[in-house]
């Protein structure tokens, strides 16, 4: 008598399915935490830094006996520091990557700008369709005004 064994194989290897689970979940995790925190990190650890400055320059002259007070004092203001400053400094984070990025966008437009225009110069049938264009949008602006 013939038996036939139908043995059912996995299509993954549950190694890879893990491997793809964690590389899944790193990249949600990246998506996941802002692109400004580290230098809003950095700008409130400036603030907070020289606001514990002045506050340890204060401090530093009572006498010995006020050290244990100057202490809770001087982490008080670091702290206080830490939460008055927080926002502030990602507002800022935010804002100065922003106008970076943008700073960028319009640097990169100009530069490809230029390109163009000394391509064009080299190249009658450019020349002639910009010309066109621009002879097109003289028109446009004549109409508009009239």
């Amino acid at each position: 008598m013939t038996s036939f064994v139908h043995v059912e194989q996995p299509s993954t290897h549950p190694g890879v399915a893990r491997a793809e689970a964690l590389g899944d979940r790193i990249r949600a995790t990246r998506r996941g935490l802002s692109k400004f925190g580290g230098l809003a990190a950095l700008l409130l650890a400036a603030m907070v830094s020289s606001v514990v400055v002045v506050a340890d320059k204060l401090l530093s002259t009572w006498d010995d006996g006020g050290m244990v007070a100057a202490w809770a004092i001087l982490w008080f203001v670091a702290f206080a520091g830490i939460a008055f400053f927080a926002g502030t400094a990602r507002s800022f984070a935010v804002r100065t990557v922003a106008a970076v990025g943008e700073a960028s966008r319009r640097r990169e437009a100009a530069r490809a700008d230029a390109e163009f225009m000394a391509y064009a110069q080299f190249d009658p049938r450019v020349l002639r369709e910009l010309q066109a264009i621009s002879m097109h949008n003289e028109a446009q602006e004549m109409r508009s005004a009239a």
